[in-house]
């Protein structure tokens, strides 16, 4: 059995997006956005997504770039998955290593993985010199059948709206974004300050439901939101929630994802996903309050390429 790697091809989409759903069943994939990922990569980014093949089947993908958004120079990341009914054959390995090769050409000094808190892939990040540093908790809410909170009556001057609302003009959607990604707790930071960068990769990304995205306006400004990813089919997953600084504590993200999830539930999506760092306590607390069980925990991983 012959295990290659190479880089994508558009044909490869759905391949790929069977691979990743069934190596990560609570994110959001689609081939829609796998293309649009490879298609709208910044330069900076140096992105390739791989693919590697055993006997001619798709069996495993890496993702692999560099943090050209970061404050801090030579930060990159990679991911490798393996199909469960394909590992054991390399390609894990063999996928990790051009992807690193590809980095440090590239001028990385460090790479970042994420990686599934089981023992299987704890120790294939070990073995090949990656050290833990931070873990995230994947969570699951049934959406179909589970009970949701009803939104609350509105103070005077707070508005419900959904990013749709902002399509003339997302700037404001943006400033939101940028002060609420700064604060996220995470091992890189971020220089979150390209509008056109962030109109190309944030705001028309396929899996953005504006529809289902709820913003919390105050005196006409934008207090909180919560950003909503789908497949279009069944699955929510929450791609961003945030406060602006002056309006923390008032319950407002627990307000937008309350909306959010209504609107997500009415429009027949059945299962709601989300993903917190272990740190961010606030967020941990107003998921539980919700009803969201962790399904899954992934560690982040770092190593410095010689």
């Amino acid at each position: 059995m012959t295990v290659i790697v190479r880089d994508f091809r558009p044909e490869d989409a759905e391949a790929v997006t069977r691979v990743r759903r069934a190596c990560m069943p609570f994110e959001v994939t689609t081939p829609a956005s796998l293309l649009f990922g490879v298609e709208t990569a910044h330069p900076a980014k140096k992105y390739r997504l791989l693919v590697a093949e055993k006997d001619g089947e798709l069996i495993g993908t890496a993702h692999a770039g560099i943090a050209y958004d970061s404050s801090e120079p030579g930060q990159s990341f990679v991911t490798p998955h393996v199909h469960p009914d394909h590992r054991g054959h390399g390609a894990g390995g063999l996928l990790l290593r051009v992807a690193e090769e590809h980095l440090a050409a590239e001028g990385a000094t460090n790479v970042y993985a994420w990686v599934l808190e089981d023992p299987e892939n704890l120790a294939f990040a070990q073995q090949r010199g990656y050290r833990p540093t931070r873990p995230a908790h994947f969570q699951r809410l049934d959406l179909a059948n589970g009970p949701l909170p009803e939104v609350p009556a509105l103070p005077a001057g707070v508005e419900l709206r959904t990013a749709a609302d902002f399509e003339a003009d997302p700037r404001p959607m943006f400033e939101a974004d940028a002060e609420a990604t700064s604060d996220e707790p995470g091992d890189i930071s971020t220089d979150f300050d390209d509008y056109e960068d962030w109109i190309n990769h944030t705001w028309n990304d396929p899996l953005l439901d504006r529809r289902l995205s709820t913003v919390v306006v105050i005196d006409g400004k934008v207090a909180a939101y919560t950003a909503a990813l789908t497949d279009g089919a069944t699955r929510y997953l929450s791609g961003m929630t945030g406060t602006m600084r002056a309006h923390r504590g008032k319950g407002l993200a627990k307000l937008a994802k309350t909306d959010s999830l209504h609107r997500a539930r009415a429009a027949g999506l059945t299962d709601a996903f989300t993903s917190n760092d272990a740190d961010n306590g606030p967020m941990l607390a107003i998921n539980r309050w919700f009803g969201y069980q962790i399904c899954a925990t992934e560690v982040r991983h770092v190593r410095a390429l010689d």
